[in-house]
C-alpha cells in the first residue's frame, strides 16, 4: 500500500501547518478577492488579526447563496485565463455553483483522490471501473485523475447504460469499482438478474459517494459484489470527492485530509461551534486552493468529529452523514432523517433499501411519511409466493407491518408502509437519487 506521511504526522506539527496556510489564505484572500474584503470590512477584521488556526472562528460562514450572488466567477481569485478548469454544481436548485481550479488545484485535487483511493483499499496497477458521471459534475474526472496519480489505470464509462457495465466488469475483470450506492445497488442487481455473484465477480473494492447512505446499503452492496465498500465525501464548492474517504479495513467514519480541508462542526441554530464528538453541520475551510477558495464554507450535511486513538492515520475523522439539515423531515414533532429510515430496514430480512418517502400533511401541523420499499426476489420465491396466489396478499400486508414495526420501535414514528417486488420502484441510473418524493409522485409509485 502507497504511503502518505503527512496523514502520521504529530496533532502539534498538523496545527501549525494549518496555523500557516491559514495565514496565508486570509492574506491572500484580502488581496485577491473581491468577496471576502467586504466581509472582513463587517466583521471589523483583517488578516494581521489571523495568527492561528484557533483564530477561524473570527472569519466569516460563506454559504451556496454567497456562490450563487456571485455567479458565475464572482469568487474567483485569479484571472479566468489562468484557470486549469472549471466543473459546476448539478443546479438542481437554482443557479449552479461555479467552481475554478488552477493547475495547483488540480494537482491538490488529484492528491487526495488518490489518498481517498489508497484508504479504500486500491492499489497501484489496479484497474478502476469509473462509473460516475463526466461533465461539470466532480465525479468522473475527479476520480480519474486521482486514480492515475495513484498508479492505476481507469475504464472511464461514466454513468448509465447498467447492461453494459455489468458486461465490461464481466470482460475487463476491474478490482476497484467507484459509483454512487444508490447506483452501486443497481449494478448489483443487473449481475443477479445474469446469475452472477459476488464468486464469480473481480471487484475486491467499491468507493462510493456522492449520496449519504447506511449500513443497510453497504451490507447489501458487499454481499452482493463481493467487495469491501467505503465512503468516499466531497462537494463541489470545496473540491470535489477527496475531502475524506473510510480505511476498507477500519470503517464507520471518514479521514478528513486536514491538511488541506479544515473541519468544524457548528451549531445548525446559533452557529456556534460544538464540541467534539457532537452532531452539528460541517464547515469546511480550503487551506490551499488557489483559483477559488473558501473560508467556513457551510456544507449543510449534519455529521460530528472524533479523533480515534487506534487508528492508522492521525487525521480527524467525520462519522457518517446523517443528513443535509434541508431534507429533515418533521413527522408529528419528530425530526426525521431518511438514513434513519434507511438504517431501520438493515433490521428486517429480505428488504431491499431501494425505496421513497413520501410526506402527507393529514391536519394541521400534523405530517404522515408514507414509505415505499422493495421485499427481495429471493424471499419470495424461498416461500414460494407468486402474484395472485392466496398467501401472497397476506404475506404482503405481514412484511408492511414488520417494516413499520421496525420504523417505530427505532425512529419513534408511525408510518404508512407499502411493500413492492423488486425492481418495481425506480432506480438510479448513474447519479444520484433524490428519496424523498411529493404527493404527486407517490401516487404514481402506488399504482
Amino acid at each position: 500500500m502507497k504511503t502518505f506521511p503527512v496523514e502520521h504526522l504529530e496533532l502539534s506539527q498538523l496545527r501549525e501547518l494549518q496555523s500557516e496556510r491559514l495565514k496565508k489564505l486570509v492574506k491572500y484572500l484580502e488581496d485577491k478577492s473581491s468577496f471576502y474584503p467586504k466581509k472582513f470590512k463587517e466583521l471589523g477584521i483583517s488578516s494581521a488579526d489571523i495568527k492561528s488556526i484557533e483564530d477561524i472562528r473570527k472569519l466569516p460562514i460563506t454559504y451556496k447563496q454567497d456562490l450563487r450572488n456571485t455567479y458565475p466567477f464572482g469568487m474567483l481569485t485569479v484571472p479566468k485565463n489562468q484557470l486549469q478548469r472549471i466543473h459546476c454544481s448539478s443546479g438542481s436548485t437554482g443557479k449552479p455553483t461555479v467552481v475554478g481550479y488552477t493547475k495547483e488545484d488540480i494537482d491538490v485535487f488529484s492528491e487526495v483522490v488518490a489518498r481517498s483511493l489508497n484508504a479504500a483499499g486500491a492499489k497501484p496497477g489496479m484497474q478502476l471501473h469509473n462509473a460516475y458521471g463526466y461533465g461539470i459534475f466532480t465525479g468522473g474526472l475527479g476520480l480519474h485523475y486521482g486514480a492515475e496519480k495513484l498508479g492505476m489505470h481507469v475504464l472511464p464509462i461514466s454513468g448509465g447504460m447498467t447492461s453494459r457495465q455489468v458486461d465490461l466488469i464481466t470482460d475487463f475483470k476491474p478490482e476497484v469499482i467507484c459509483c454512487s450506492p444508490s447506483y452501486a445497488l443497481t449494478i448489483a442487481d443487473e449481475m443477479a438478474k445474469r446469475g452472477l455473484n459476488s464468486e464469480n465477480c473481480s471487484l475486491k473494492y467499491a468507493v462510493l459517494g456522492s449520496e449519504a447512505w447506511t449500513e443497510a446499503i453497504r451490507d447489501h452492496v458487499e454481499a452482493s459484489l463481493g467487495v469491501q465498500a467505503t465512503n468516499i465525501y466531497g462537494l463541489s464548492e470545496i473540491i470535489g470527492p477527496g475531502v475524506a474517504n473510510e480505511d476498507w479495513e477500519e470503517k464507520g467514519g471518514s479521514y478528513i485530509w486536514e491538511d488541506h480541508f479544515y473541519a468544524e462542526i457548528l451549531d445548525p441554530k446559533t452557529k456556534e461551534p460544538v464540541p467534539m464528538g457532537k452532531q452539528g453541520v460541517l464547515v469546511l475551510t480550503t487551506l490551499t486552493k488557489k483559483g477559488m477558495p473558501l473560508l467556513r464554507y457551510w456544507t449543510n450535511d449534519i455529521t460530528s468529529l472524533y479523533y480515534d486513538p487506534n487508528a492508522k492515520r492521525n487525521m480527524v475523522k467525520m462519522n457518517p452523514i446523517v443528513g443535509r439539515a434541508d431534507d429533515m423531515l418533521i413527522i408529528r414533532g419528530v425530526n426525521v432523517y431518511p438514513s434513519q429510515i434507511e438504517e431501520a430496514f438493515s433490521h428486517v430480512e429480505g428488504v431491499i433499501p431501494n425505496y421513497y418517502l413520501t410526506p402527507i400533511e393529514k391536519q394541521q401541523m400534523l405530517v404522515q411519511l408514507e414509505v415505499d420499499v422493495e421485499v427481495s426476489r429471493d424471499l419470495l420465491k424461498d416461500k414460494n409466493l407468486k402474484k395472485g396466489d392466496r398467501n401472497y396478499e397476506d404475506f404482503f400486508n405481514e412484511f408492511s407491518l414488520r417494516v413499520q414495526t421496525e420504523i417505530k420501535k427505532r425512529v419513534g414514528i408511525t408510518t404508512n408502509v407499502k411493500i413492492h417486488e423488486q425492481d418495481s420502484l425506480p432506480k438510479c441510473s448513474g447519479g444520484k437519487i433524490d428519496r424523498i418524493l411529493k404527493k404527486k409522485d407517490m401516487a404514481n409509485l402506488r399504482k
